[in-house]
């Protein structure tokens, strides 16, 4: 069985980071998303990975190599732009051949992983097998319609009127017949070939489409909202370590990682938190649920519920929360400014100014 993440999108709702950086690399807990899905792909049993890139390709290479350490052999499928899963489906069918494979979206994140699925899949082995899960507002997902038997009987890909509330997450499975129905498929309005019809393909031609409804933790980390809570789920898993310096004017409660080589200096800082490799955090709060990445800067500052990439400087701003902060960031105080009040006044005017 192998395995097809895809990491082409162009992440549109977490620009302005994706204007220089690949969505899937944007970190959690200190390690870009897409690491999770491979290594929960190396966790199911599965080895051989194609990753479909595009114009991110090159930082999508030079961050996952060439899988050594996931323990996988990956290999790179360019795209020239996205043009739907099933595009990715259809453009990787030398690479797929005969096999059997599961779909990864590079930017999902899911608890617990999904060995207990690929396994269901492999002893079952279905034509394809989807994940769902319940979501508030289906109108943004492909969306699922089942009959009473649990049975799926229909698909549609963000419908305005929507059938019902289970949403298909990132993550499919698939024997060799997918390949007829992306083949068979037209673009849809959006110009894209939608995995949903392909699916739908599938259903209409009685093939057997399972579907798994997942209860744990799902997120599409497609916005800067799902990322800091997604960060947050994935700290409240974290154990207490403290590999760097902490001097005595200084305190850390609860779950906190210090890396090594960072510096905590008359600071507090509140867990869950991590703190990454080289940086150095002074005169300073830190509190629950907040990334900082490697070779950071935070003086005379308050930082909650926030993730900050690597070799970014905070210095004297007061508190900042629920808040992303890019790469190479600065933030700083802006200069003063003299209050004053410019007027012009007609004749006979009578005006009241607050001091």
């Amino acid at each position: 069985m192998k395995a097809l993440v895809l990491s082409g999108g162009a992440g549109t709702r977490l620009r302005p980071i994706t204007h220089t950086s690949a969505k899937q690399l944007v970190p959690v807990a200190n390690k870009a998303v897409l690491f999770y899905g491979l290594e929960s792909i190396a966790d199911a049993g599965i080895t051989d990975v194609g990753v479909i890139v595009g114009d991110t390709a090159a930082e999508i290479q030079d961050a996952v190599g060439d899988g050594t350490r996931f323990g996988l052999d990956i290999t790179y499928i360019p795209q020239e732009r996205p043009l739907g899963l099933a595009h990715a489906v259809l453009i990787a069918r030398d690479y797929l051949g005969d096999d059997d494979f599961v779909m990864y979206l590079g930017d999902n994140f899911i608890v617990g992983g999904i060995a207990d699925l690929v396994d269901e899949f492999r002893d079952n082995r279905p034509d394809a097998q989807i994940l769902l899960t319940r979501v508030e507002d289906p109108r943004s997902f492909g969306v699922a319609e089942l009959d009473d038997l649990g049975q799926v009987i229909g698909l549609e890909e963000k419908p305005a009127h929507p059938k019902s509330d289970l949403a298909l997450v990132g993550v499919y499975l698939f024997t060799p017949l997918i390949h007829d129905a992306v083949r068979a498929i037209e673009p849809s309005w959006r110009g894209e070939l939608e995995i949903t019809h392909a699916l739908q393909h599938l259903i209409d031609s009685r093939a057997d489409v399972r579907c798994t409804v997942i209860k744990g933790y799902w997120k599409d980390t497609g916005n800067v909202a799902d990322m800091l809570e997604v960060n947050r789920t994935v700290l409240e898993g974290l154990a207490r370590r403290i590999d760097g310096d902490v001097d005595d004017a200084s305190e850390t409660v609860g779950r906190v990682v210090v890396e090594e080589g960072a510096r905590i200096v008359n600071s507090r800082i509140v867990g869950p938190a991590v703190v990454g490799a080289g940086t150095v955090v002074e005169d300073s709060y830190v509190g629950p649920f907040t990334s900082i990445a490697e070779n950071c800067r935070i003086t005379d500052s308050e930082l909650e519920f926030s993730i900050v990439l690597h070799d970014a400087s905070i210095d004297g701003v007061g508190r900042i929360e629920s808040s992303l902060i890019g790469r190479h960031v600065q933030v700083t105080p802006a200069p003063s400014v003299p209050s004053a009040h410019r007027l012009v006044l007609g004749d006979h005017s009578k005006v009241q100014i607050h001091t």
